[in-house]
């Protein structure tokens, strides 16, 4: 190979005169170039899908997403909250949970990004995001119990304040980080029988994916027992995408599929599309929530 370019550029080696060149189409200019766009605040860009799936009559998840900017010049600051609710015990109970949670969760935290972004100083300023997000769990909680008795739900919750990701997660809907050179990490952890069983070597990921208590949680919103959520704060991945979305797309998609719909998609919204009709295409048996964010800087 090292002969081969020598013998085509060696400078004095004299250029036909019968050479011809033809421009480059626009996908030839684009795979050799790179457009660098700066946004100017950052921003979140997000889009959401949902679907009862083929097999329910019902839909019981709840989705809620939050997205605003405050761009003053000197801190420019994208902050947003995005939820996915996972409802159980029937169409009355679960769905009553979800709801119950999510709008507890989302209103408790947009009134708290309110108080820190836009109002006067207090005492919220002092209190932690970690903190924060354990007492909007517990208002979540308290909702789903008097909203909705027997009930049960699912809560993964997530604040973005700039660059940062808190994450407040009871149950197994799960949290995505999505990166464009193919790679995706789950970011939460699956409160259910069959993980804590794969976590002990007992059962293998073919064995727990077609496991008949797959679903059966150990911690969710609603039930009597105390428990305490998983909380954690992350660098949001960018480039790369942030998905949230409940057992209804995880369960059915497969995990390369789920990477290359949302890395070849030509926007966040037709990639939460193509997601949500894959999961239908193949079998639609639970409902399906999907939120996909991406940072904009």
């Amino acid at each position: 190979m090292l002969n081969f370019l020598k013998k085509w550029f060696n400078p004095q080696k004299p250029v036909a005169d019968n050479v011809q060149t033809a421009p480059l189409s626009p996908e030839q200019l684009s795979a050799v170039s790179e457009r660098t766009i700066n946004f100017t605040p950052p921003q979140l860009l997000y889009a959401v899908n949902q679907s009862s799936g083929l097999q329910r009559e019902h839909n019981e998840d709840t989705l809620f997403a939050f997205s605003s900017i405050l761009g003053d010049g000197r801190a420019d600051i994208p902050f947003g909250v995005f939820i996915v609710a996972d409802g159980m015990g029937g169409h009355q109970h679960g769905e009553a949970a979800s709801g119950a949670a999510a709008k507890a969760m989302g209103s408790y935290l947009v009134n708290k990004l309110s108080s820190r972004f836009l109002g006067s100083h207090s005492e919220d300023q002092f209190e932690s995001l970690q903190e924060i997000m354990e007492n909007g769990v517990k208002e979540a909680q308290r909702n789903v119990i008097r909203n909705a008795p027997g009930g049960g739900t699912t809560l993964t919750a997530v604040l973005v304040i700039g660059e940062q990701v808190t994450v407040a997660h009871v149950g197994d809907s799960r949290l995505y980080f999505i990166y464009p050179d193919g790679r995706a990490k789950v970011m939460t952890e699956d409160h259910s029988l069959v993980q804590r069983l794969k976590d002990l070597g007992q059962l293998s990921d073919h064995e727990a994916s077609v496991h008949p208590q797959r679903n059966v949680l150990y911690r969710a919103l609603g039930q009597s027992d105390p428990f305490k959520p998983d909380i954690k704060s992350l660098p949001f991945p960018h480039p790369g995408y942030m998905l949230l979305c409940s057992d209804g797309l995880w369960g059915v998609v497969p995990e390369n599929d789920i990477v290359r719909i949302v890395n070849s998609s030509e926007s966040p919204i037709m990639a939460c599309y193509d997601l949500v009709s894959l999961a239908n295409s193949n079998g639609g048996p639970d409902n399906i929530s999907v939120i996909l964010v991406k940072y904009m800087c």
